[in-house]
């Protein structure tokens, strides 16, 4: 009766019975006939690619061209970069954090730091675009995926559009941040 009130319905137990005693406990000696049709390995990983490696010289078949085969269109390049914006801003956010858990001092010490090393208006701007532009493409490309991911704009000339959309957009707000 206790089983009823847990499971609610006591096939549901006898299943579960079933399943662990098959699944759970097949190394106890007494369900090794569970195990019969496991056939081990015969042959090495390095057997395995060296057999592959002949075959496919004797088949004369060449070699995948990977990247270099394909032309490459903006959606792709916009698709490459947006993954390797995300990896590097997630990169640089971590390392943020790192260093001021780790870094003695605090905000303003470092602040005052950089300002003493008189960099210059133009370094500065150029470390505020290196800033600016990929956080803005990021934030701009994702929103387009988003918009992809309820299923609108997939036909190839609405990609184009609003990826050029993204490009520009991304421009225009990486400047004014850093005119700011």
């Amino acid at each position: 009766m206790a089983n009823r009130l847990i499971c609610g319905t006591p096939g549901l137990i006898s299943v579960t019975r079933t399943l662990g005693r098959q699944g759970v406990c097949l190394s106890r000696p007494q369900y090794a006939v569970l195990c019969r049709h496991v056939v081990p390995m015969g042959t090495t990983a390095k057997e395995e690619m060296n057999t592959f490696w002949a075959k496919n010289s004797r088949s004369n078949r060449p070699l995948s061209p990977h990247l270099t085969a394909y032309k490459w269109t903006m959606p792709m390049m916009m698709s490459v970069a947006h993954r390797g914006t995300g990896i590097g801003l997630s990169g640089a956010v971590s390392a943020v954090a790192v260093a001021a858990l780790v870094l003695p001092g605090n905000y303003p010490y470092y602040l005052d730091l950089i300002h003493s090393l008189s960099f210059g208006p133009f370094l500065i701007g150029l470390a505020k675009l290196g800033i600016a532009f990929p956080l803005s493409y990021h934030a701009f490309n994702g929103i387009r995926h988003l918009i992809w991911d309820i299923g609108k704009g997939f036909r190839m000339a609405e990609v184009y559009r609003s990826g050029y959309a993204v490009i520009g957009l991304s421009i225009i707000t990486s400047i004014a941040l850093v005119l700011r």
